[in-house]
């Protein structure tokens, strides 16, 4: 039994959110970024039994229409006569790990081949045609099915093509997302490929938290009972789903109201025109949704709030949001002369109705600020709850026995980094065969063709070249004299495929007291930032590990979150030893425990240092180092030292580490790309 929807409390702006969509799936669809066991999974499987039922053709496994079938239908032509039957709209979810056949449906290329049979499997995209899509952690779904998703909604058609043969259908669904930004952001070119974005968090307030375990506990002790409880409700709200659906054709996007959608996307100085369009879809929407003909200012003030604060950012460390000053006032400079706001009265545009016991909300009052926390969560009370999003500690933890030794140099405050670089990327030696990406050289599903093998099951991607090659020698004792060639099972070959994946990246900072100097430091937290930049871009999970005073410490444990890396590099103090076989034996125990995690990311171990090394009590302890580079080296880690040595008299200590790690040492000069590229100008005019 799913939870209802309009007993969600609170989550008001991803319930509209969800609703704008449900009325029209032009608008692009819903991104709900927030922390854990906020009940987003909750509200989205929700949604889908308050749909209007759909009237699909009897067989056809891709849901058309009777009163309008698509011509391109894989299992058609249908009788336009025929009788169509009813069934509620669908729910797909689409797991993590979907691999593209399984998204967009496959072709048996054996038979296509063989027989000159087309038969075509259908996929998830098949399945959602006409209801609404659903992926749970698209922030780790990899990038090109990300892409592949937004297209078919963005177009409403799927499209198969292998070696000349081609399948499409129809696909139009509502596509919602959910994920949480601890575990990685997506890409600022597929967070703009989604229509509307919502941030939602657990309410503050005790009574409204009372509030949600009090629905939870009603609907444990009885589900069907807790949904007839809201069965009005839920009717009601479907009604007035169709009703909008019905009404959007109709309603009027005048001249004055566009001009206010294209001043407020321009005011934010959002790229390219995608943002117009979506906010003016919305602004229709949202009209519909509150039974107006046509759009008003309040529409569009609403639109722009979900439509554009995901548009504004710039790299994955910035925020996203909306200033409140600059909208009202991109609104009053785009109004027309002699008019006053809407006076519409109370907004009546709440995604629902009153609930039994009072209220849209049950009588819990939405939170002032921000986006309303959400709680209707059907999870255990316990379960992925009270544990909030830890903010970035200021410093390493566990370190502060070191910056108050005899003779320790004192701790400095945290520097600010310096503006980061394109980095030079930074690769693991060798083919990997892990998870994809754009850093490493592997084996994947994806890229260029590099060679053929005979398959061991079914053939996915078929080298037709080899195919043909390996067919053609047999044809006279096949019996095959005219044109045309006869290609039998043995004949296939399955293409091997080179593409990138991701790594990953192992920082290992020195923050003693020897890289203390402010310029020193910030220069590198400027490096380490760009490198950090350069991991999201290329899909990498990344790692943190500092060490100074008297040992090591995991400052941040791998993650795919690399704005969390850089909130903890950021806050990064500075002051004591330099316990540097501490750091390196650090790595080596996470590099071992994420081995065991995940056995196929081979990792890519970058230590920050200037090689220096003093032992608990000021001895040196470069032995100590050095043996701890050793077993790093033996276990095949693959490592790169970044220098950080500064000054006219150099020791070289980097390197001599980097030797013994079986590694390259570059200096922060050398990381930045723009140098690399002029050193190959260089070279190649003295060649």
């Amino acid at each position: 039994m799913t939870y209802p929807f309009g007993a969600v409390v609170g989550m008001d702006d991803m319930r509209l959110a969800l609703l704008l969509n449900a009325v029209s799936p032009a608008v692009g669809g819903v991104l709900v970024r927030g922390e854990k066991g906020t009940a987003k999974s909750t509200t989205v499987r929700a949604l889908a039994a308050v749909l209007p039922a759909v009237a699909v053709v009897p067989g056809c496994r891709f849901a058309c229409d009777p009163a309008a079938p698509d011509l391109d239908c894989p299992d058609g032509p249908h009788d336009a006569d025929a009788a169509g039957r009813t069934r509620p709209a669908r729910l797909v979810e689409l797991p993590v790990g979907a691999s593209e056949d399984r998204v967009v449906g496959a072709l048996d290329l054996e038979r296509a081949l063989t027989e000159g049979v087309k038969a075509f499997e259908p996929g998830l995209l098949a399945a959602a045609h006409r209801g609404v899509l659903y992926v749970d952690e698209v922030n780790l779904l990899h990038d090109h099915l990300v892409d592949l998703l937004l297209d078919a909604a963005a177009l409403g058609r799927a499209y198969v093509e292998r070696e000349g043969v081609s399948v499409r259908h129809a696909a139009r669904f509502l596509l919602v997302g959910t994920m949480n930004p601890e575990e990685g952001e997506l890409r600022p070119q597929l967070l703009d490929r989604f229509g509307l974005t919502v941030e939602v968090i657990a309410p503050r307030d005790p009574a409204q938290r009372a509030e949600v375990v009090r629905r939870r506990f009603a609907y444990d002790a009885d589900p069907s009972g807790f949904a007839d409880t809201w069965a009005t409700q839920e009717a009601e709200l479907a009604a007035r789903i169709a009703d909008a659906r019905d009404r959007l054709p109709h309603v009027a996007l005048s001249d004055d109201a566009l001009r206010q959608v294209t001043a407020v996307c321009a005011a934010f100085d959002v790229d390219g025109l995608r943002a117009d369009i979506v906010t003016a879809r919305a602004a229709i929407a949202h009209a519909a949704w509150s039974g107006r003909d046509a759009v008003t200012e309040e529409d569009v003030r609403v639109a722009a709030r979900l439509a554009l604060p995901h548009r504004r950012r710039r790299n994955p460390f910035d925020a996203p949001g909306l200033d409140d000053d600059t909208l009202e006032q991109a609104l009053s400079d785009a109004r027309p002369d002699g008019d006053d706001p809407d006076d519409s009265g109370p907004d009546d545009s709440g995604p629902d109705g009153d609930g039994p016991d009072g209220g849209a909300d049950g009588g819990a009052p939405r939170s002032p600020s921000g986006p309303s926390g959400d709680t209707g969560t059907t999870e255990p009370p316990g379960a992925d709850s009270g544990t909030e999003a830890h903010p970035p500690s200021s410093a390493p933890r566990g370190e502060g026995a070191g910056s108050t030794e005899a003779g320790a140099a004192p701790e400095r405050a945290a520097v600010t980094p310096s503006d980061p670089f394109r980095a030079r990327r930074l690769e693991v030696p060798g083919i990997g065969s892990g998870a994809a990406g754009r850093r490493s050289r592997a084996r994947s599903e994806r890229g260029r063709v590099v060679g053929s093998t005979h398959p061991s099951g079914t053939v996915t991607k078929l080298h037709l070249t080899d195919t043909v090659l390996a067919a053609a020698p047999h044809q006279r004792a096949r019996g095959r004299t005219g044109p045309g060639l006869q290609v039998r099972r043995e004949d296939l070959r399955q293409a091997t495929l080179e593409g990138r994946e991701g790594n990953l990246v192992l920082f290992v900072v020195d923050a003693s007291g020897s890289m203390g100097a402010r310029a020193r430091m910030g220069a590198v937290k400027g490096a380490v930032l760009s490198l950090l930049l350069d991991a999201y871009q290329r899909r990498d999970k990344v790692g943190l590990v500092t060490f100074r005073g008297a040992g090591a410490d995991l400052a941040l444990p791998p993650t795919w979150s690399v704005d969390a890396a850089a909130a903890r590099l950021t806050g990064l103090t500075t002051g004591g030893r330099t316990p540097l076989a501490a750091g390196l034996l650090r790595a080596h125990e996470v590099l071992r425990v994420e081995r065991v995690r995940d056995p196929q990311r081979r990792p890519l171990l970058v230590v920050v240092t200037d090689g220096r090394a003093t032992g608990p009590r000021g001895g040196a302890s470069l032995a100590d180092a050095h043996a701890a580079a050793g077993l790093l080296a033996a276990a095949g880690v693959a490592s790169v030292v970044v220098d950080c040595e500064t000054g006219p008299v150099r020791l070289g200590l980097a390197a001599t580490l980097g030797a013994v790690l079986g590694g390259p040492t570059l200096s922060m000069a050398e990381l930045a790309a723009e140098t690399l590229a002029a050193t190959v100008r260089s070279t190649r005019k003295a060649a």
